[in-house]
């Protein structure tokens, strides 16, 4: 027969002393508990639920020596429930919000079965039974953009690039050759630094908004990077937001108080400032009739192109 793992015998341990009525003695543990008949000896019983109980005291699980008061040699354990028992599970719409976050940062990994049925559990025993609640809150941890491998790829082999770029101020596309210095991720983005042949100037790209590949122009070896190289504030724009009340945690942790003649009476009005348009109109788009774009137009006329795509998605 093959003996029982010790992690599952310390489970049934815990169970047997929590569910007991008054207290179990070591013979009962040994003839009760799944796990100790594996015991060749009352001597190895012994050691053996000795480090069993030292175990659990050093999990923080209040295991409690009882004797009897008629044989004070007759002992037994239990397990204090009172001071083992959670107190009642009791979440702020916000701690369920944040909770949702955390949880979406395991779904690409081994835990995602995991971390999904511990967060539904939380929301069954909350009050919070409406998926609206959370919509939006998901946790987008992307990767590199396409062009980031061969952009650093021409950094290190010191050769120029050519792609097309999308302008964050007009929206307009022109090809681009550059001499590539430099990657840096700033204020939510990933950055390329280098000389622009067609303006004779030093720029800085947002990776986002290269639409092309990325083309290698010339020899390996020629592009020189400066020991020296500044880099510049990034541009932002200021976007402000009617919430529904008690939706769009994430939004909120990011955004100050404001108001606005337009804002609906039963919103409440946000003002945070951003880097990227687009990018910040899928994250807002996620969020549904959540939350309302009041400023500024380029915004919501990206926010409501996304809409409009995803209620046509599959010919619908």
């Amino acid at each position: 027969m093959d003996r029982v793992p010790a992690a599952e015998r310390l489970l049934d341990l815990v169970i047997a002393l929590s569910h007991t009525r008054h207290r179990m003695t070591k013979a009962e543990i040994r003839r009760q508990v799944n796990g100790y008949a594996d015991a060749a000896s009352d001597e190895s019983f012994d050691r053996m639920f000795e480090r069993d109980k030292d175990q659990l005291r050093a999990l923080g699980i209040p295991l409690l020596t009882l004797t009897d008061s008629a044989h004070e040699d007759d002992v037994g354990y239990r397990i204090d429930t009172g001071e083992y028992t959670l107190p009642p599970v009791d979440f702020t719409p916000a701690e369920v919000g944040v909770l949702s976050l955390a949880a979406q940062v395991w779904q690409d990994s081994s835990f995602a079965a995991e971390s999904r049925r511990g967060l539904t559990k939380l929301r069954a025993v909350s009050d919070l039974s409406d998926p609206g609640e959370h919509a939006g809150l998901a946790l987008r941890v992307r990767g590199p953009d396409a062009a980031f491998a061969e952009l650093l790829e021409a950094i290190t082999d010191r050769i120029a690039v050519r792609f097309t770029y999308r302008t964050a101020r007009t929206g307009t596309t022109a090809q681009r050759t550059v001499e590539p210095w430099r990657l840096v991720a700033k204020d939510r983005g990933w950055y390329l630094i280098g000389f622009d042949r067609d303006r004779q100037a030093q720029r800085s790209f947002r990776l986002s908004r290269i639409t092309s590949t990325v083309q290698r122009i010339g020899d390996r070896a020629t592009v020189q990077i400066p020991e020296q190289i500044e880099v510049p504030a990034v541009t932002t724009t200021e976007v402000v937001l009617a919430l529904a009340p008690e939706r769009a945690s994430a939004l909120r942790t990011r955004a100050e108080p404001a108001t606005h003649p337009l804002a609906p009476a039963d919103r409440d009005v946000v003002r945070l400032r951003i880097t990227d348009v687009d990018r910040f109109a899928e994250q807002v788009a996620g969020y549904g009739d959540s939350v309302l774009v009041l400023e500024p137009e380029e915004l919501r006329s990206a926010v409501l192109e996304r809409l409009h795509a995803a209620t046509t998605w599959g010919g619908r």
